[in-house]
Parts: structure tokens; C-alpha cells; sequence
């Protein structure tokens, strides 16, 4: 800046991370971000290890990672890492590891190998207590610790990284932390963490695309993949997958939709399937949009404001998939929790997620109409005529369909409301009473 005078103002160190505790993480989504990490680092199995042990208890997150090296190390402990991210990498600001931390505890280390000959490990602690006291982003050697040295141990057969949390003032009440209520605080967070862990991660623990499956353990127990789409239900409908063309400044990417039908209860393979598939926010809130970036699911639940949650979609779930390199487009947050769409992509959304409702509203009601009393015109109907029922019931929602597909569903609800009018029997035939 020649010919003008510019001062070097430093943040606060204390300050700052105050404000950044809060960014918006909680258990199951902090350690979710550190997973993010493992699989950047190419990991075949993480460790989660949720232990208690009253004020001194710990979160250690380990995997077989490619590691790091010591100045990888400290620059990965840097608020706002410098180094670029490729495509496709889970990470986006540099922050993640020590704002998902930090939301957590007052005190990370961070242990790593990224020799695979040479049993080379290196470790450094990032803690509150003296970024506080100095008010300077500063990171520390642990000396002699017996929780970094055991970390030390389990790199001993590889490559790796292990990330420990302590001091868990958000975690464990501040009075009485070795009371029975913290002690079932930590287990209720384990079995949240893992739900999470089998939602976001679902892909990479199923092993899509010709990659090798993650495991994932939480204290010993394996995390099962939880797909939102029912892809073992033989009763599962895919529709016509759907691929879009954004611009983001003067260039542009592509984003991908693929939109199910999933089965009503009496068509799943079990009660008990039905109910898990419900998910962690019951059928109704866990039907709509699942947006995946780079594979990993960061929001899901509702239409993003395409349109609102009915009782009869509650069957119709669409996966929406990005690359990192349209992470602007899609605004996401540090916590890689939550994205926006833009009124571009909404409008090209509309049509195939309207379409998609018709199909789920249909499949709903065709089971309604399955476990009430059967309409009269089918009493005792032959066979020829049950099956004319059905066609007709078929042939109302391909007219329904078509109207979305070609842009004309304002009208169609006008052509609805006048055969519901002047025409009740028609629109009875052909299932359009809704």
C-alpha cells in the first residue's frame, strides 16, 4: 500500500475464540467434523472413544490415516489453515478442527505419524486456559502425559492421527461432573454420535462407487450405515434421475438429483425396518431434500422452501449432490451443517420435486385405500374390473405428472377444482380427490 500509512491490528486471542465456541456445533456434529478430517486423510477405520472418568474424562478420535508432520501439525492446529483444499475434500475454511473442538472442550491435542517405516510420532495441545492468560494464539509441547503417550501407543503399528478432547466444560455439567447424571450424559452423546456418524457418513460406510467401506466404531461398537433411501427394500421407487446446470460467476457446475418413493409399512420387509427407516426425525420431518456435498451429507429433512411437509409425501425423499467446487453457490456454513439454495437452483428444482410428491402422495393413499374399507364399485368387483380401477388410477397420476413435467401445474389445478366440481365420479375414477 505505498503512500499510505496501515497499521497491523491483531484480534484478541482470548476474545476471539470465545466467539468462535459458539459457531453452532454440538456432540454428534463436532466429532462428525473431525471424522471429516480421517477421511480427507484417506482413513480406512476411525475410532471414536467416549470415556468417563468424572472431571477428567475424554473424547479420543483416532484413525489410520496418511498422518501428519510436525509442521503439518502446527499448521493444522493455525487458525485458518493456509494450505488449499483440493476437489472434493471434505474440508472448506481451515477452521474445523479447532472450532468443532473448542465447542466441545477447553483443551485439544493432537497426536500424528506420517512415517510408515519410522515409528516418528508428534504431538502439540492447543489450550483455553493459556490462549486466556497470554491472550495469543499459541500451541504447546505436552511433555510427559500419560493420555498423549497412550495415543502414542496406538500409532505405534502405522500411520495416523488421533485427536484428544479434555476439560469437556461443554459436555459435563459444571457442578458434580462425576455425578451419575454426567456419566449418563456421555453415554446418551455416544449413542447420538454414532446415530449421526451413521447418517452423514452413510456412503463412505457402505463403500459406494468402488471405495472400500469406512468403519467406524464408537466405544468398541460398530456404527451401522443408515441410507435414507431404502436401497434393500425391494419396494423402493426411483424415479428418472435429473441432472442441473448452475452458474457461479462466470463459470458453472452441475448438480445432481435422484428422487424415491419409499414403501408404506405394509410393503417394507419388516415392522421393525420401518421403523428405522423413520429416521432420527420421524417420517413426516425426514421427508424432502437430503444434500450431499462430495459425497458427505450435511442437511436433510424438508423442501428448503420448494414447498412444505405434508402427512401425504411423507414417502418421498431426493438426494441433491455437489462438488466442493459449487460450495458457493450453496453458501455452506464453517460446521458444514447447513446450505442454501439459490432462487436459480429452487426454480429448477420445483417441477421434479412437485412430481415427486405426486408419486409419494399417490403411493400414500393407495395404502390408505389398502387398509380402510374397500370402495364400493369394488365389492365383489371381477378381476377385469379391479384392474380398470387401477388403470384409471394410474392413468390420473401420469396426467399429474405430465402437468409438472411440462411446466403447467397452475393450470392443472384449475383443470382439478372444475371435474371436482362438474365432475365428482371422474375424479373419483381416476384419484384425484386430494
Amino acid at each position: 500500500m505505498p503512500g499510505k500509512a496501515w497499521f497491523q491490528v491483531a484480534p484478541s486471542a482470548a476474545r476471539l475464540t470465545g466467539s468462535l465456541r459458539d459457531i453452532g456445533y454440538d456432540f454428534p456434529t463436532a466429532v462428525a467434523d473431525i471424522v471429516d478430517n480421517s477421511v480427507a486423510a484417506g482413513a480406512t477405520r476411525v475410532e471414536v472413544m467416549i470415556e468417563f472418568d468424572g472431571a477428567d474424562s475424554r473424547v479420543f478420535i483416532a484413525d489410520d490415516g496418511h498422518g501428519m508432520s510436525p509442521t503439518a501439525l502446527l499448521e493444522g492446529l493455525r487458525l485458518g489453515t493456509r494450505r488449499t483444499y483440493d476437489s472434493g475434500e471434505l474440508g472448506r475454511y481451515g477452521l474445523g478442527l479447532k472450532t468443532a473442538s473448542l465447542s466441545q472442550c477447553r483443551s485439544v491435542a493432537v497426536i500424528s505419524r506420517s512415517t510408515p517405516t519410522v515409528v516418528r510420532t508428534s504431538a502439540r495441545v492447543l489450550d483455553l486456559d493459556l490462549v486466556e492468560e497470554w491472550d495469543e494464539w499459541i500451541v504447546v509441547d505436552p511433555g510427559a502425559d500419560s493420555d498423549v503417550a497412550r495415543a502414542k501407543r496406538w500409532l505405534a503399528e502405522g500411520t495416523g492421527t488421533v485427536v484428544l478432547w479434555r476439560n469437556l466444560d461443554r459436555v459435563l455439567p459444571e457442578k458434580r461432573p462425576d455425578g451419575g447424571w454426567a456419566r449418563r450424559r456421555l453415554e446418551a452423546l455416544a449413542a447420538k454420535a454414532a446415530e449421526h456418524l451413521g447418517i452423514v457418513f452413510h456412503r463412505f460406510l457402505e463403500g459406494t462407487d468402488g471405495r472400500a467401506p469406512l468403519v467406524i466404531t464408537v466405544n468398541g461398537q460398530k456404527v451401522r450405515a443408515w441410507n435414507p433411501f431404502a436401497p434393500d427394500e425391494q419396494s423402493t421407487t426411483e424415479l428418472p434421475v435429473q441432472r442441473f446446470e448452475i452458474m457461479i460467476g462466470e463459470g458453472s457446475g452441475h448438480v445432481g438429483l435422484r428422487r424415491y418413493v419409499l414403501p408404506s409399512r405394509d410393503r417394507f420387509s419388516s415392522p421393525a425396518e420401518f421403523d428405522r427407516m423413520s429416521g432420527p426425525l420421524n417420517w413426516n420431518r425426514q421427508q424432502g431434500l437430503y444434500v450431499y456435498r462430495a459425497d458427505r451429507l450435511v442437511q436433510w429433512g424438508g423442501w428448503n422452501g420448494i414447498r412444505g411437509i405434508d402427512e401425504h409425501t411423507k414417502l418421498a425423499r431426493a438426494a441433491l449432490d455437489f462438488g466442493t467446487d459449487l460450495d458457493s453457490a450453496f453458501n455452506i456454513n464453517v460446521a458444514k451443517m447447513r446450505v442454501s439454495l439459490s432462487a436459480q437452483l429452487r426454480q429448477m428444482l420445483e417441477a421434479p420435486v412437485n412430481e415427486l410428491c405426486v408419486h409419494a402422495n399417490a403411493a400414500y393413499r393407495r395404502t390408505e385405500r389398502g387398509t380402510s374399507k374397500p370402495v364400493p364399485q369394488d365389492l365383489g368387483a371381477p378381476p377385469e374390473v379391479r384392474a380398470a380401477s387401477r388403470a384409471a388410477a394410474t392413468a390420473g397420476l401420469a396426467l399429474r405428472s405430465a402437468a409438472m413435467q411440462a411446466g403447467e401445474w397452475a393450470a392443472w389445478l384449475r383443470i382439478a377444482a372444475v371435474l371436482r366440481e362438474q365432475a365428482p365420479d371422474v375424479v373419483e375414477t381416476l384419484g384425484l380427490t386430494d
